[in-house]
């Protein structure tokens, strides 16, 4: 028993060393959770870092559709100019249903499928929303899991970060 008064020097051996509460383990364990997404990206950096491989995620391919080829055109070269992608691509026309103000609506439209960093998907919706003629327009993104490594780095390359 000398070990547990050495553990806890200001006590006497016989009451031994106070428990942690179950408020501390409790806080304990919320911060462990609320650090872990940092924590996990920290790793996958250091990881990707060290050993020169890709992180599933860090960058995206957004959807953005256009009413017509000029309006596409030039909400592109408008995303370029403020070098939000890397590269924007104008698919051609495709016919659309869906649902507006509770009636079904048929449509062509014009896709465009914009390459960028995913940190950067936030201020390009806020940027195409702004200069979008759609009331609302879709925009939609997905992160790319993995691809050709140095494309990805291209992407990197060409889009500044943050």
């Amino acid at each position: 028993m000398e070990w547990l008064s050495q553990r806890c020097p200001s006590l006497p051996a016989a009451q031994g060393c106070p428990r942690p509460g179950r408020g501390t383990l409790l806080l304990v364990v919320i911060l462990s959770l609320l650090m872990y997404p940092v924590l996990k990206s920290f790793a996958l950096q250091l990881h990707s870092a060290v050993t020169g491989s890709y992180i599933s995620g860090t960058h995206s391919i957004a959807f953005i559709n256009c009413l017509n080829e000029q309006i596409a055109k030039d909400i592109a070269r408008a995303i370029m100019d403020k070098k939000l992608a890397a590269c924007v691509n104008i698919l051609p026309k495709s016919s659309a249903l869906y649902f507006w103000k509770g009636e079904l609506e048929e449509s062509t439209e014009i896709l465009l499928l914009v390459k960028t960093r995913t940190s950067k998907i936030g201020e390009l919706s806020n940027y195409v929303r702004s200069i979008h003629p759609f009331e609302i327009p879709e925009i939609i993104s997905l992160p790319i899991d993995q691809g050709n490594p140095l494309y990805l780095k291209w992407i990197e390359d060409s889009v500044p970060g943050d």
